[in-house]
């Protein structure tokens, strides 16, 4: 299927014109986003942590030591909560209350688990590096045995999804459009610099062709 099932969970009440539970859009905003947060309660007390992430076909991988109290945690199968967001651009209204962003966002619920099969998890492990910078698996030293032991990886599978997205102009009420006040959007873009060597580098080495023209990391 190409779309989500809704759930009660995913269900979206307030600007409900502005979700979508189309996996395409869903895949989109999980892969562009280079930063998650990984909700989860433990003890009764909530936690909201940042971590990376990557996408393969329809589950989403966190990873991290193994000595991370989130993935410990949430590696037992407690419900998680993932969430991404991408801004846009700044909507600047012609009132105070009309201010807002243009966004795309996505939550993904369900519970994780660690991923156990090395095979499994090495394809992990690479998947989060080509997150980072396409095409750089095949060019660095992969995990030795005693990082890979101590790296622990989760998965989650997207089947409990939304997206969430604003685009276009402020929307004031019918009275303030009359007002002498500048309105109107301000784009925001996550651009990549210049690349930096390390100053440890050993002479000769050049910057990777997919870096050098790259504007955007992802």
């Amino acid at each position: 299927m190409n779309t989500l099932t809704v759930t009660p969970r995913t269900r979206l009440v307030r600007r409900a014109e502005r979700g979508s539970f189309d996996r395409a859009t869903i895949h989109a905003i999980l892969d562009e986003a280079l930063i998650c947060h990984v909700g989860f309660v433990l003890d009764g007390q909530p936690y909201v942590l940042p971590t990376l992430h990557a996408r393969i076909d329809e589950r989403l991988y966190v990873h991290g030591s193994v000595g991370s109290r989130m993935l410990r945690t949430a590696g037992t199968g407690i419900p998680v909560c993932v969430t991404v967001t991408l801004i846009d651009a700044l909507v600047l209204a012609r009132s105070a209350f009309h201010h807002s962003m243009n966004y795309r966002s996505v939550v993904v619920l369900g519970a994780a688990e660690e991923v156990t099969d090395p095979q499994h998890k090495r394809r992990a492990l690479d998947a989060f590096i080509e997150h980072v910078a396409p095409g750089r698996s095949g060019e660095v030293r992969a995990a030795n045995e005693q990082e890979f032991q101590a790296t622990r990886v989760l998965c989650l599978p997207i089947e409990e999804a939304s997206a969430k997205i604003r685009t276009g102009p402020p929307v004031d009420d019918a009275p303030d459009y009359a007002l002498p006040v500048w309105a109107g959007t301000v784009p925001m873009e996550l651009t990549a610099g210049a690349p930096i060597s390390d100053p440890a580098l050993a002479p000769g080495i050049a910057v990777p062709h997919g870096l050098q023209h790259s504007r955007r990391v992802r």
